[in-house]
């Protein structure tokens, strides 16, 4: 009887554990399509054998639970990958768009720089055709025409890029809430599974905590470490601590010289984060370093422009007989920095363009000559308007191509990982058919055999009585 209590005990064990783990294979079909979801494999542990007369004998196995497929190691390069996909990515936009305000008849309505190129050239050309005939009213508001259209043209260029850098700034600003949330949630993730399964996988909490990272790396460049009790510890790459101990820690704003700074735990970390990857470090990049460039090298060709000409214009004779006092024809500009901008023309009348040179009679036409020549002169950081020009967007360009390579390479990156992690972690259906179907078959088995022991129970409970097993 002891013995035959033993064969039920174990094929009970058998069937329960059977059981347990068809659970498991029916809660990764019906979570196959469930984002972030890690496949689970049922885990079997052999009992303590027993000991009768020093003989062993199997006592059955016992369901344990399951295991999540995931390999941590993949998981931290595919969030690494995330992190520079994302930077890229959102650098790259903004390298876009600004762009297309320095490419002509694109049809594009960003591209509302026009053809700063042409505006130069024409701009020069008009004092040219001035020279021909230095007295001739049309041929001045022609030079008039050309120049309010170049400095409409520049203007309209450095106030799109000025838009983009405050779009850029609200963009980077948005960025911190949804880190926050994050990170808290992370928090109370990490708490949960460090509570409820310190020593083994924590199942669908690890993949919620997982999924959140992922979200985290792709909006801001972090580090994570494994700590005790199955916990985590994530910093910004720089090393300001996000989340430690279950515990999440806030990253905060406020404004520094007109724009948006990020401070953890009272320290400026904006720096670090342009560097540190994700859509953050993206925004930052471009917001801090890339539209400044480009402001920068145009406001240098507003300013060289500007300055070089209202110098000769006023140190020539106007069509009013003024000599060395005619006036700029560009508004007067300060310093470089903000140059493009202000870029306009404040002269008025035609006549005080001063196309003759200094004490020579209105007739004259050699100052003229002089403000055409400016744009074959090496004026604008030792080359001329034209070159400058040119050479500074085939270097926008550049940049643009660059960080295009580097986002392929990156998206790249990311997808071979993502195929890899989902190899191993994403729920195969065939996989799951072919576990359910050797579980159901182990089930039946264990069913046939508790039949087995129960007919022949009954034999025994009616001895003198003949009993059949089927």
């Amino acid at each position: 009887m002891g013995t035959i209590s033993a064969a039920f005990s174990i094929m009970t064990q058998a069937l329960d554990a059977d059981q347990a783990a068809l659970n498991v294979v029916a809660n990764n079909v019906a979570n196959a399509n469930t984002p972030g979801y890690t496949t689970e494999t049922p885990n079997f542990q052999q009992n303590q054998p027993l000991e009768v007369g020093g003989v062993s004998y199997g006592d059955g196995v016992t369901q344990t639970g399951a295991t999540s497929a995931r390999d941590r190691v993949l998981t931290e390069r595919l969030n690494q990958q995330q992190q520079l996909a994302s930077s890229t990515g959102s650098r790259l936009t903004a390298l876009n768009t600004a762009q297309a305000l320095f490419t002509p008849d694109s049809g594009s309505s960003s591209a509302t720089a026009g053809d700063i190129s042409s505006d130069l050239t024409g701009f020069f050309n008009s004092f040219s055709s001035l020279e021909a005939n230095p007295t001739d009213n049309s041929l001045r508001e022609e030079v008039l025409s050309s120049a309010s259209t170049l400095a409409a043209d520049v203007s309209n260029a450095a106030a799109s890029l000025n838009a983009q850098r405050s779009a850029l700034d609200q963009d980077a600003s948005g960025v911190t809430s949804q880190v926050n949330s994050l990170t808290s949630a992370i928090a109370q993730l990490d708490q949960q599974i460090q509570s409820a399964s310190p020593d083994a996988d924590a199942g669908t909490l690890e993949d919620q905590r997982q999924q959140d990272l992922s979200q985290l790396s792709q909006l801001i460049g972090i580090n994570q470490i494994t700590t005790e009790n199955n916990g985590i510890s994530v910093t910004t790459t720089a090393g300001q601590p996000l989340i430690s101990e279950g515990q999440s820690f806030q990253l905060t704003t406020g404004t520094v010289n007109g724009v948006t700074h990020f401070f953890a735990g009272g320290a400026d970390i904006t720096a670090g984060l342009a560097s540190g990857g994700g859509e953050l470090g993206g925004y930052l990049t471009a917001r801090d370093q890339d539209i400044p460039g480009v402001l920068g090298s145009l406001d240098q060709l507003a300013y060289s422009v500007s300055t070089q000409v209202n110098a000769l214009n006023n140190a020539g004779t106007d069509l009013d007989g003024d000599n060395g006092n005619a006036g700029n024809i560009f508004a007067g500009q300060a310093q470089v920095a903000g140059s493009a901008a202000g870029m306009s023309v404040v002269m008025t009348d035609p006549n005080h363009i001063a196309a003759a040179g200094a004490g020579q009679g209105t007739g004259d036409n050699s100052n003229a000559a002089a403000m055409a020549a400016l744009g074959n002169q090496t004026i604008v950081n030792g080359e001329t308007p034209t070159d400058y020009y040119a050479n500074f967007v085939s270097e926008l360009g550049a940049t643009v191509s660059n960080v295009q390579t580097e986002n392929t390479a990156a998206t790249a990156s990311v997808t071979q990982l993502q195929t890899q992690n989902n190899a191993l972690s994403s729920v195969n259906l065939n996989d799951e058919a072919s576990a359910m179907s050797t579980l159901e078959r182990s089930y039946q088995a264990a069913s046939q055999v508790f039949t087995m022991l129960n007919t022949l129970m009954a034999s025994v409970l009616n001895l003198g009585e003949q009993s059949t097993v089927s």
